[in-house]
């Protein structure tokens, strides 16, 4: 199997793969045969710098056609992609080297400057010389044959709960993504679908380019930071059918423009955090659109969704995608990975991961019609004279009052209940003060089970988060202990 060969070349050379919009505005569409023609050429320039089959790539290039053909060529002759986020700083990246002992990084070099000293690197500048057609260049790779079983990606978990690992997927992981494309991600033919997930995090791997190429689709890339109103002028200007985003991003979007109907969109996409029900409303409201949410890890890909042409329930993160064998024990989710086409082999360092199930660390619960329903990590709920409480549930009620811009609900501990709820806020707008604190405790009683409420709420400038926007628990909950 070779997923250049196998997907890429089942399109008409001409066809629209790529359209690419960079950080001035320029843009420019690719076709498959132009992808397949650039990135067989880099795939030969890889292999002169001495990449072989099986050895690890790093990239650090953000959402630019770069970046594709760097994954494509990997993707060619078997190299091992590790895709990495361009907000990692030394640290990260150093552990990151230390980890999966890259052959070669591929990026901007002022981040290659960032990496431990004795990395071979290939930067921007002598990219572009590698891939311009009126130089000499090296001889194009021929498509490697692998096999399902060999590594093809490397990412690392987005250590919102501990350390960052490095997830190995296996070449299977790439035709595996076709299961969430067609019943999840919902492209269709023709259409044009725009992930807007940095790369590095394990959606942008997926579905900036693989799900929409799956599903027929051509896959939208846009270089600039997120602004608002900009990301809804630029999925009416270039016809957007379908928008996969972050949470944080729908917030953002809720809270800080005027939503209103696109002509072309048809699709809302959402993952890696639950949404809030106002937020899934405010869309519903304002564009007529229902926001799809959907689960899935690192380590496994997507699980479940709100399925292509399936009922949407508020809140939900509907239900397992077909064939996938999911169960509740004890209120945690768990997978059986025989029935999963895009569970991760192994992390780097440790042995094939051979257990008949995999345990998610997610608290779920299941309504009677199968719709499933995030509870919050099996480490964060929050145990109070006795009362489980999901952390979610909490910050929900705190983001659905005016002056909430942001929430975090932890547990802090209690000589008598053991607990209490702790919420961290982040103002929209309002004065911090016992005033305050008091109407947000008042709001939560009302808006959800009185014993959920916050016994304590601290106002905060900001949340920690991981470079992909996840809250980063772990963190609040050390600084509570």
């Amino acid at each position: 199997m070779n997923f250049v060969e196998d997907v890429l070349e089942s399109f008409p050379a001409a066809r629209a793969a790529l359209v690419a919009i960079d950080a001035g505005g320029e843009r420019h569409v690719w076709g498959f045969g132009e992808l397949i023609a650039r990135s067989a050429g880099l795939a030969g320039a890889l292999t002169e710098r001495g990449v072989e089959r099986g050895d690890v790539v790093m990239t650090l290039i953000g959402n630019r056609p770069e970046w594709v053909l760097s994954m494509l060529a990997c993707f060619r002759i078997g190299a091992v992609a590790l895709p990495c986020n361009t907000q990692l700083r030394s640290g990260d990246l150093a552990y990151r080297v230390e980890v999966a002992e890259p052959r070669l990084a591929i990026g901007e070099e002022a981040l290659l400057d960032l990496l431990p000293p004795g990395i071979p690197a290939l930067g921007l500048d002598e990219l572009e010389a590698v891939l311009d057609e009126e130089r000499a260049q090296a001889s194009p790779a021929e498509p490697a044959d692998l096999d399902p079983a060999d590594p093809a990606l490397i990412v690392f978990t987005s250590g919102t709960t501990g350390e960052a690992r490095a997830a190995v997927h296996p070449q299977r992981y790439l035709a595996g993504q076709r299961l969430q494309a067609r019943h999840w991600f919902g492209a269709r033919r023709g259409e044009l679908a725009w992930c807007t997930a940095a790369t590095g995090w394990s959606k942008s791997a997926r579905n900036s380019f693989i799900a929409p190429w799956l599903c027929g689709a051509t896959a939208l890339l846009h270089e600039g930071r997120f602004e608002p109103a900009e990301r809804l002028e630029v999925c009416e200007r270039e016809g957007v059918n379908v928008l996969c985003q972050a949470p944080t991003e729908y917030r953002m979007l809720a809270k800080r423009t005027e939503l209103r109907r696109l002509p072309a969109l048809r699709r809302l996409v959402s993952a890696g955090e639950p949404l809030n029900p106002e937020v899934i409303r405010a869309f519903r409201e304002g564009m007529g659109l229902e926001i799809h949410d959907g689960y899935g890890q690192t380590e496994t890909g997507a699980l479940t969704g709100a399925l292509a042409d399936a009922e949407v329930r508020e809140g939900s993160m509907g239900k397992p995608l077909p064939g996938i064998d999911l169960r509740i024990t004890e209120g945690e989710l768990w997978l059986r990975p025989g029935s999963c086409p895009t569970f991760f082999s192994h992390y780097v360092g440790s042995e094939p991961y051979a257990e008949e199930w995999w345990r998610t660390g997610d608290m779920v619960s299941r309504d009677d019609d199968g719709y499933l329903w995030f509870d919050g990590r099996a480490d964060d709920v929050i145990v109070s004279s006795g009362y489980r409480i999901g952390p979610f549930e909490v910050e929900s009620a705190l983001l659905s009052h005016p002056a909430v811009a942001e929430a975090a609900a932890v547990a802090a501990l209690d000589a008598e209940r053991g607990s209490v709820v702790r919420a961290l806020v982040v103002l929209r707008s309002g004065e911090p003060g016992e005033a305050l604190a008091r109407e947000l405790q008042e709001h939560v009683k009302r808006e959800t089970a009185p014993y959920k409420y916050p016994r304590i709420v601290d106002f905060v400038a900001e949340l920690p988060k991981t470079t992909s926007g996840k809250i980063k628990r772990a963190d609040l909950r050390r600084a509570t202990s």
